[in-house]
């Protein structure tokens, strides 16, 4: 690739940069909603020993490839499988479709939590008077009821990732990521030890983690089911399969080891999903509130604890910082999203022999999204539309294209391409080839059709 298209498409500035892009990427929703509720549901610390073998055999593997690929071609998800292997172009779609259809949601929650973070802050203004008078499982009612407040947090949540991809790889990507993880880890560390000070606090932690491998045998949970909800989430949590990987690689220089950051983006993404679990189930515990997931985690029961449970100016200080993180870690996954699709573009434009054009791409790009969005936000995010998307990007679209590429690289163009490009790092190799050749070419394989089996049968097409 010449120095003028590296330009044109962007490069990581430094190494600290990209790792904190690429966990950003991989820290969302996800962590926050989640992986603390499947995993007190799923036998707690049975659950974790399952979720972590599957991110050391498939996870690590999946990030190796995707990052060695898009380093070694230059090039976002749909031209870099085009380089490697024309067998194997098609695939490359999957990566761009995967976070298009999840940006139709993701934006609109995210505009969400812009929302509960601004209405805390007038909290603590006002004494709390926003709040009075309502449950808060009404006050979530009334706004995504609300089309006008829906569709304005959403379109300013647009705006803010526009603002930030259209600026470039290193001045608008990097350097917000600098900054936002480790403010996102510091308030998240903070808050988690603050909640447990609260009687009752420790009944969350033994909802977590006391491990119960009685599920294992459950006649209504099983092993399998188990393995499903692990691999789902180890998906959807690292940004595996969408292309953001793919992408983010093809930014990083050569002095960049691959063969570290395999392990460092998904060991930090699994400790801030478990501290976001230390913050979360505590505190629902401590005030006497069901654990749950999803956005009733996020909107009802979290707010509950902050107006009534907590109550007064702490409470409203301590919900706008819940919800500042968790905007933190919603726009910097949505704006990884929204690159995948722009870096396609750009390379399209590349290709032809055009200038690339990135505020503009972006921009319309994003107007496009936001008119997608429209039915999920007036919608109230109800099952039809959103349930749809989820169902078909995370729920098979990554998988079946993380299956397509362990195939890819175990039979068709071989594992000795990654270990290559990983010794292309001055002094650097890839230990245990052996093993990374045995996980694509078996161990991923077999693991990733259970699970995409699984998934076809509980969304009822088998």
């Amino acid at each position: 690739m010449s120095r003028e298209k590296d330009v044109a498409r962007g490069q990581w500035k430094s190494k600290f940069g990209f790792l904190m892009a690429a966990i950003g990427s991989a820290v969302g929703l996800g962590n926050l909603w989640g992986f603390p509720y499947k995993m007190g549901k799923s036998g707690g610390g049975a659950f974790l020993v399952v979720y972590l073998a599957v991110v050391l055999l498939v996870g690590v593997v999946i990030m190796l490839g995707e990052l060695a690929l898009g380093r070694k071609t230059g090039k976002g998800a749909v031209e870099a499988y085009q380089a490697l292997s024309k067998k194997f172009a098609w695939v490359g779609y999957l990566g761009v479709a995967s976070p298009f259809i999840i940006l139709a949601f993701y934006n609109v929650l995210g505009g969400m939590v812009l929302k509960y973070m601004v209405a805390f802050v007038e909290s603590m203004f006002s004494g709390g008077a926003n709040f009075a008078n309502i449950k808060s499982g009404a006050y979530f009612g009334e706004f995504i009821c609300s089309g006008s407040d829906m569709l304005l947090y959403l379109a300013i949540f647009q705006v803010l990732n526009i603002v930030v991809v259209m600026s470039g790889v290193e001045s608008g990507i990097e350097r917000f990521n600098k900054y936002a993880i480790p403010a996102l880890a510091i308030i998240l560390v903070g808050l988690a030890a603050y909640v447990y000070t609260f009687p009752g606090a420790e009944k969350g932690l033994d909802f977590m983690f006391k491990p119960n491998f009685a599920v294992f045998s459950d006649p209504e949970i099983g092993f399998f089911k188990v393995l499903k909800t692990a691999a789902g989430q180890m998906f959807f949590s690292l940004s595996l399969g969408m292309g953001v990987m793919i992408t983010y690689g093809s930014y990083l220089s050569k002095e960049q080891d691959l063969s570290r950051e395999m392990y460092i983006i998904p060991l930090a993404d699994t400790i801030i999903a478990v501290l976001a679990g230390m913050v979360v189930m505590p505190a629902c515990f401590a005030f006497g509130l069901a654990p749950a997931g999803g956005p009733s985690l996020l909107f009802v029961s979290l707010h509950e604890v902050f107006v009534t449970g907590m109550g007064g100016f702490s409470g409203s200080f301590v919900g706008f910082l819940f919800y500042f993180l968790v905007f933190l870690a919603a726009i910097s996954s949505s704006m990884s999203l929204l690159e995948v699709c722009v870096a396609y573009l750009l390379d399209r434009q590349i290709r032809k022999g055009k200038a690339p054009a990135r505020a503009t791409t972006t921009i319309v790009l994003a107007a496009v999204l936001f008119v997608v969005s429209f039915p999920v936000a007036l919608d109230g995010l109800g099952s039809n539309v959103a349930g749809g998307a989820a169902m078909n990007s995370p729920g098979v679209m990554m998988p079946l294209g993380s299956l397509l590429m362990s195939v890819m690289f175990g039979w068709v163009v071989g594992t000795k391409v990654i270990a290559d490009e990983v010794a292309l790092t001055p002094g650097k190799k890839l230990r245990f080839e052996w093993l990374v050749d045995l996980c694509f070419k078996v161990i991923v394989p077999v693991i990733l059709v259970v699970v995409l089996l699984a998934q076809l049968q509980d969304f009822g097409l088998i």
